[in-house]
């Protein structure tokens, strides 16, 4: 269960596992332990309102004394994150130019990327910002795919921005010994990439702390969500993000009767062997499949004590 309760914990996991319901039960299990907790949904099919049975949206919305939700609507981002860059450009781009530029950035807004990079943003700002507010943020993310990209900003888009502040940096000092005696240059735009370096290195600082940050993927005892999960672990092991904790959701019952569902079982013990071969350096945790969904917070409380070990 300490995989489970970190300052900041991701969870991921292919479409249709079980990852909300998972995220969701974790959160009220250090909600549980007088942990005050943040549970975000960055899913496009939010469904954290429908497992609490109460209106969340936009806002922090207050679940219980102990426990809030968010649920991040990536066009919103978007457009604020689009609003964010015009503000910035003010005062810098030439007033005849502002309207094109302006233009060109509201068709960025559908460009691939743009949400991921505005819900990358908004996702920092709870990092850094909400953490003094809160004991343990919960992420529920995206499908596997796009956890992965999520993830992976920071190191890239630090990457990118360090390359343009050497290039803004260059072109000042070029432009200080030509036209301005040497005196520096002030440079707003990059005073701008400046801030969003140091926000994003502080951002990646957290996620690669071991003792703040912790990955969790939910899977099914299948063959596809399987190998999903074990390229998803690659990938991110790469950018030194390192799963330690799976939950493996949906188990049959060990006697089940009927023929059908029988045989399924003893495909089930065959794909629950290659997860404890695949996954043989994650701790794992199973969870039975249940006769209904997971609708209230009883229920979901009855889900979380699946996450105790012994």
């Amino acid at each position: 269960m300490q995989e489970l309760l970190h300052k900041i914990v991701f969870v991921g996991g292919k479409g249709g596992v079980g990852k909300s319901t998972s995220a969701a039960a974790i959160a009220w299990q250090s909600a549980l332990k007088d942990s005050k907790t943040l549970l975000v949904s960055t899913d496009p099919a939010h469904n954290l309102g429908d497992i609490f049975n109460q209106k969340i949206g936009g806002k922090i919305t207050s679940i219980n004394a102990n426990l809030a939700a968010l649920e991040i609507d990536p066009d919103i981002e978007t457009n604020n994150y689009i609003k964010g860059v015009k503000e910035n450009i003010k005062g810098i781009v030439h007033s005849g130019m502002v309207e094109e530029v302006h233009r060109q950035l509201d068709t960025a807004k559908a460009s691939p990327g743009a949400d991921e990079a505005a819900l990358f943003d908004k996702l920092i700002s709870i990092i850094l910002e909400e953490s003094e507010r809160y004991d343990t943020i919960v992420i529920d993310t995206a499908p596997t795919g796009h956890t992965i990209r999520l993830l992976s900003l920071p190191e890239l888009m630090g990457i990118w921005i360090e390359g343009l502040l050497q290039k803004r940096q260059k072109t000042n000092e070029n432009y200080s010994q030509l036209l301005n005696d040497g005196e520096p240059v002030e440079d707003p735009i990059y005073d701008v990439l400046k801030k969003r370096q140091e926000r994003f290195s502080a951002a990646r600082e957290i996620l690669l702390d071991p003792k703040q940050t912790s990955f969790v993927f939910v899977l099914n005892p299948e063959r596809l969500p399987i190998l999903e999960t074990k390229k998803a672990l690659e990938l991110l092991d790469n950018y030194h993000l390192h799963v330690k904790t799976l939950i493996v959701n949906k188990i049959l019952p060990e006697n089940p009767e009927g023929e059908f569902l029988s045989k399924r079982k003893e495909h089930e013990r065959q794909y629950v062997t290659m997860i404890e071969d695949t996954f043989n350096k994650q701790e794992l945790f199973y969870v039975p499949l249940f006769s209904n969904d997971i609708t209230d917070k009883q229920q979901l409380e009855h889900f979380s004590g699946y996450f105790q070990k012994g």
